[in-house]
Formats: structure tokens, sequence, C-alpha cells
């Protein structure tokens, strides 16, 4: 009999990871959809958010081409594709934990709405980007709409619509996941000691770092002299929230006596 295949971690559905990665906001750029050979070059905008709905508003230097390229013009629009790289909230050799490309249709606004975007943008921020108040006064605000989107992550690569992108929601941990990397990581060096307990042999030793968190567990990454290892480790259920995550870590950590994460990080 051959010997059974080893389960795999659970993980959020590729259109949550996306979501995710689209609402969390890590850097981007601009660059030409597959066959328009009219620009060779990145643009990174000066800023992006992703709205309800799923399309997104686009801040560009006004002399930037691909901003001239619509402006003044109710029916422009160019083909591009919106890179967006997740990046792990800790220094790490390697950083990058993912990428989501949306290829679309960038548009120009006229100064009505793109004033009423702005506006939007700042009443979903705590703290509103200053660079808001640069619109048209050196930028240029435009609207992208995604026609396609595609992940690529530790997870494999994912292509999916617009409608399943439309309906995903983020991973209810997002707003707290770099905070908790944070703290984890200058905090409490011996959580991810106890952590590595559940590291495959050919690991141990390694150096361990905290790569990720959601409902469904904990990455880690495990740098060692030769090349990076990621490993998840399943909570035993999804959690919904700082609570419900501080008692899964502390089942994974193998005792429920250690003093709690703050939740309050």
């Amino acid at each position: 009999m051959s010997d059974p295949v080893p389960r795999r971690p659970p993980t959020p559905r590729p259109a949550e990871r996306a979501k995710t990665i689209a609402v969390r906001g890590g850097p981007a750029s601009l660059l030409p959809a597959l066959g328009d050979h009219t620009r060779s070059e990145r643009t990174t905008p000066a800023l992006w958010h992703l709205h309800a709905g799923d399309d997104l508003s686009i801040a560009l230097p006004t002399d930037d081409p691909l901003a001239v390229g619509v402006r003044g013009n109710a029916i422009a629009e160019l083909a591009v594709t919106l890179e967006i790289i997740d990046e792990a909230p800790v220094p790490l050799r390697q950083p990058v934990r993912g990428l989501l490309w949306l290829t679309g249709w960038l548009r120009g606004l006229d100064d009505r709405t793109a004033r009423a975007r702005a506006l939007t943008i700042a009443d979903a921020s705590t703290e509103p980007d200053p660079r808001l108040l640069d619109l048209g006064h050196g930028l240029s605000m435009l609207r992208f709409t995604p026609a396609s989107v595609v992940l690529a992550d530790s997870e494999g690569t994912h292509p999916l619509s617009p409608v399943t992108f439309d309906a995903a929601v983020p991973d209810p941990l997002c707003g707290y996941e770099s905070r908790w990397l944070q703290h984890l990581e200058h905090e409490h060096a011996d959580v991810i000691g106890h952590l590595s307990r559940h590291l495959p042999p050919e690991l141990v030793g390694g150096r361990i770092r905290p790569l990720g968190i959601d409902r469904c567990g904990i990455r880690l990454r495990v740098e060692t002299a030769d090349d990076d290892h990621d490993v998840r480790l399943a909570f035993s259920r999804p959690v919904e929230n700082p609570p419900q995550l501080g008692v899964e870590l502390r089942k994974l950590v193998g005792c429920p006596f250690l003093n709690r994460v703050d939740e309050r990080a």
C-alpha cells in the first residue's frame, strides 16, 4: 500500500487572498497590457485606492504620458496592467509574498469627479494621504477598471474573473496582520521559538521569521544558509478577530499558560 499523500494546511480561497492584497494597498506599478508596445517602462502611481465595486482610483503626475493620453477626452482609454506587490511587514531577505495583476482600462476623470473620489479616499482612511491635496496641482486622478485578475503566491498562480474578485471579501485579520507580525518579531521571540517544534526536521536550525497571518493559520519563513522556506501552520479553526487569534497562537505554541500576545499591538 502506498503512503498517504500529506494533507495540505487549509488556506483562504484565491479570490480572498487577491482581495486582501488589493485592500492592503502595497507598492504598485502600471505597465502596458500584453500586446501594447506604446510604452516600455513602468509607471509608479503617486497613490492608488480600491473602491467598493472594485474599480480603482490612480493618481499620476499630470505630465506622465499615461495621464496625458486620457486627459480631456471622455472616451479615451488605455489598456494597462496594475501590478501590486504583497510585501512582508518585517524585513526579510526575500520580502515579496505574492503578486497581483489587474489588467483593464485606464480612463481620465473630470475635475469634479476627481475631487469626489479624493474625498472618498480621504474618508476611508484614519490618516489621509497628504498627496491628495496635490490633485490639480501636479497630480491627476484617473479611473482604472479591471477586466481580468491574476494572483501569484506561494499557493500557485490563479486567474480570477472580475466578478469573482468583486464578490470576495478580504481576510478578517487584514487590518491587524502587519502590527501582529511586527509585534511577534520584536517582542515575542519566545513564541516564534516554540512554534519551531512544528517544523520539518530538515529546517530545524534555520532562522525563523513571522511571514503572514490569516484566518486559517500563520506562515513562517525559515531562512537557511542556502535558501528560504515557507511553512504554514494551521489553526484548529478559522479565526475572525484578535482574541480568537491569540487563543489559536497559544494552542500552536503548546502551552495555554504562556502570557498571551498583547492583543492591543
